[in-house]
């Protein structure tokens, strides 16, 4: 293992290799690294023709993160899980067919990096069947550039699966806090403990080099083995932090002591949010959870997604609710999950595992109920999260968790672009409506198919601030409304797609609408 300047390790990256790098959003992405790679291209055109390869979105949206690569000419090709955390620039990349753009599901990758490590061919799952990623739709593409096939469609035992191939990976970015004279990485002060340790195995195994940021250099056995994730034979190289921003704990904390267990914040530290429309939506889905657990014989186990999502858990904390278990996909397990831009972080988690191991269990039915957002849905109940217009989201963790998950509520405003909303007295009244529908007659692009996943025996529930919706028999059906609001002005007309009425509509509940705690625990 060798200490080197961030400017060194930039250097070593050779034309048309294959990098990969870690973090989820803010958290545990090699700042000093990106930074450097980025400067040495800006200041001498090199390195070209790049494949980026990551599994959690990473970046502000702005310029940090994957937001870095973003040039034509550095990158020939990416292939990542969520994309919109890599900013406007990258989006233009895609949208100019200026790059070659995939979208792989977040814990497919996550999973890949295992596969290149054990020298497999790749994974095979059901994951992303009948989605745009199935080879029948648009197999992950993402723009017209992108013409190679890198997933195949496969008959096992009578049954569909999806073979995404795997690739050799020549270098890795990944980040720790510590290293000692070996090059053994530990992770004390990090959030989360990623994918660090399948990506270094499997750039190793490819024949290629991996490259580590830390914050300090320490002297062997200081730290508790328990904290070491990454041993020393798979390190070629240790980059110190040169700034010490490059190396906060999220985009939005420096460190919290309570997002890694070195301390537990104390429940008084609460402070609900006011009311507003995120939050009104926030406690609706909420009170599905309150529904599911009630006619639960044991404690749920909960994921929630970035976003509007997030605050669920902050629902249930003001609720004084307990008969759940939060989860994030980048692996903390307990606790209340974090909003941006520290979302991936858990406030006071129990337990906090790598992000593949967090899907294996996902993948395989262990979350009871998922929280998500939505930006487009049909009438069959077909969701879109990844991409609308020029904009360019990804899909994240959306089709592992949508396709494993027991119980889905999507989360979103009936409409978009200048909505407001006023409360009074537990109604709801319509002030201005959006300018944007998002209930539309078909999805620009198929994240989660209703029908399909319905005949998986997976429930949902589409919750706005007026309206909720169900799956039902296929078709999108609507069955309730709020207080205050008018079906056929407020709701039906808003809808871009015919939907089913239920005979009986029932009233929300009049306690989303009111300023004060509903009240659930007791």
């Amino acid at each position: 293992m060798q200490i080197i300047s961030a400017a060194r390790a930039a250097s070593l990256i050779e034309d048309g290799w294959t990098f990969a790098s870690a973090g989820f959003v803010g958290a545990g992405h090699p700042e000093s690294l990106s930074r450097a790679l980025e400067k040495r291209f800006l200041e001498t055109a090199k390195p070209r023709n790049l494949t980026l390869v990551y599994a959690a979105g990473q970046g502000d949206r702005a310029e940090r993160g994957a937001a870095r690569f973003a040039y034509e000419g550095l990158l020939k090709r990416v292939i990542g899980g969520h994309w919109l955390g890599t900013g406007p620039r990258m989006a233009a990349l895609v949208n100019e067919n200026k790059i070659e753009a995939y979208n792989l599901p977040q814990g497919v990758i996550a999973h890949l990096y295992r596969a290149i490590a054990g020298h497999k061919p790749g994974v095979i799952t059901k994951t992303g069947l009948h989605t745009f990623i199935d080879p029948r739709h648009d197999g992950a593409r993402l723009n017209a550039a992108a013409k190679e096939d890198i997933i195949e469609l496969v008959r096992l035992r009578g049954e569909d699966y999806l073979l995404y191939h795997a690739f050799p990976i020549h270098c890795a970015f990944i980040r720790a806090t510590s290293a000692d004279a070996d090059g053994n990485l530990s992770m004390e002060d990090e959030a989360l403990t990623q994918d660090v340790l399948a990506l270094a195995q499997a750039a190793r195994n490819s024949g290629g080099i991996v490259i580590a940021q830390v914050k300090r250099i320490i002297d062997k056995h200081t730290v508790p083995l328990s904290h070491v994730k990454v041993p020393g034979i798979l390190v070629d190289y240790v980059v110190v932090a040169e700034d010490a921003t490059d190396h906060w704990m999220t985009y939005g904390e420096e460190h919290n002591t309570a997002y890694c267990g070195q301390s537990i914040e104390p429940v008084h530290e609460f402070k609900a949010d006011a009311l507003s429309l995120r939050k009104i939506i926030q406690r609706r889905a909420f009170l599905e959870l309150h529904r599911l657990a009630n006619a639960s014989t044991r404690s749920l186990v909960v994921n929630v997604g970035t976003g509007m999502p997030a605050g669920v858990g902050k629902i249930a904390r003001e609720e004084g609710f307990s008969n759940f278990t939060m989860t994030i996909e980048s692996g903390p397990i307990g606790g209340t999950p974090m909003d941006t831009p520290s979302f991936g972080a858990a406030l006071n988690p129990e337990c906090i595992v790598s992000h593949a191991d967090q899907f294996d269990f996902y993948d395989g039915g262990g979350i009871d109920v998922s929280f998500l957002g939505l930006a487009e849905v049909d009438g069959q109940g077909n969701v879109n999260v990844s991409k609308f217009g020029s904009k360019v989201a990804g899909v994240g963790g959306f089709v592992n968790i949508t396709q494993s998950a027991r119980h889905l509520v999507f989360m979103g405003a009936l409409t978009a672009g200048g909505l407001e909303i006023s409360t009074d007295g537990g109604k709801l009244k319509i002030v201005k409506e959006g300018g944007v529908r998002k209930f539309v007659e078909r999805v620009g692009h198929l994240s989660f198919n209703g029908p399909y996943t319905e005949s998986l025996g997976i429930t949902m529930r589409y919750v706005t601030e007026r309206a909720v919706f169900e799956m039902r028999a296929g078709k999108l059906t609507l069955i309730e409304v709020a207080p205050g609001i008018d079906l056929e002005r407020d709701v039906l007309a808003q809808l871009g797609t015919p939907v089913r009425v239920a005979e009986h509509i029932e009233a929300m509940d009049a306690r989303v609408f009111r300023d004060a705690p509903m009240g659930i625990a007791a």
